[in-house]
């Protein structure tokens, strides 16, 4: 099993992509479309146009995964991605609630406070 640490960045690719594509067809997109690299243990994420399945790429230091999701009912709701742009980025919360199927748009970040060496801060306060 892999897990994504703190540092491991999370890219969603936009667009749509054909499913049929496996390890090498995946690792090119990864390298050319998204001009990533794919060995750097970040995760990249594909989905197709009907947006009832995705993947996901992985490399976890000895070899590539690919996962994969099919939704029975309904559609991933895929972030908007400005016109131009190739990928986004995500967060480690908005990959588990996108995964779980939450719409990313009808969700909002509240303020939240951290207790630290400094005290208590403010997450907005904190850059």
């Amino acid at each position: 099993m892999f897990s994504v640490g703190s540092a491991t960045r999370i890219y969603v690719a936009a667009g749509s992509t054909d499913m049929r594509k496996g390890f090498e067809g995946l690792f090119g997109l990864v390298r050319d479309r998204l001009d990533c690299d794919p060995l750097s243990g970040h995760v990249f994420l594909f989905a197709n146009a009907q947006r009832n399945r995705l993947k996901l790429v992985f490399w976890d230091g000895s070899g590539l995964w690919i996962c994969a999701k099919r939704l029975e009912k309904g559609r991933f709701r895929w972030p908007a991605i400005r016109t131009g742009e190739t990928k986004l980025t995500l967060t480690h919360e908005e990959l588990a609630l996108l995964l779980g199927g939450i719409d990313l748009t009808s969700t909002r970040r509240r303020a939240w406070y951290r207790t630290g060496a400094a005290g208590t801060q403010k997450a907005s306060d904190i850059s």
